[in-house]
């Protein structure tokens, strides 16, 4: 089962796919958003070209695992993404992923201009590899 994951954000939407058997999750580009029909057409489109049969989206909580703002605005773009895709989605706790990815950056030596492109990418394929070792039970 092909898996497509999301870290949905106010200025970019990092994007990334699992192998068929769900065992690696790469990351694909950054979506740069425009506003939300051009971005849910544009997710439309990679769903359809990789044959995404489900789609996991990062889900913002609060460090107590509480609910805000953000959280809510993801709830909401499930519906729609949902509705436009026809396909299933799982919440998936997104909570540090992207200060994990901030750290790999900058491990990695990466300019700031650089980091920014690639947080996204990154953050959601690391929902994605985590989402896939829980599926499989290897947390």
């Amino acid at each position: 089962m092909i898996i497509l994951a999301l870290d949905f954000g106010e200025k970019r939407i990092g994007m990334a796919v699992s192998d068929s058997l769900g065992i690696i999750a790469v990351g694909l580009s950054t979506l740069e958003r425009k506003d939300e029909a051009s971005d849910l057409a544009a997710i439309d489109e990679v769903a359809r070209e990789r044959k995404v049969e489900k789609i996991v989206l990062g889900m913002p909580l609060h460090m107590s695992g509480r609910e805000g703002i953000k959280a809510k605005e993801v709830l909401a773009f499930k519906e729609i993404l949902s509705s436009k895709t026809g396909l299933p989605i799982d919440l998936y706790d997104e909570r540090l992923t992207t200060v994990q990815a901030e750290r790999v950056l900058l491990e990695a030596d990466l300019s700031r201009e650089k980091r920014k492109g690639k947080r996204d990418q990154l953050a959601a394929q690391i929902i994605l590899q985590s989402y896939l070792e829980r599926m499989r039970g290897i947390e």
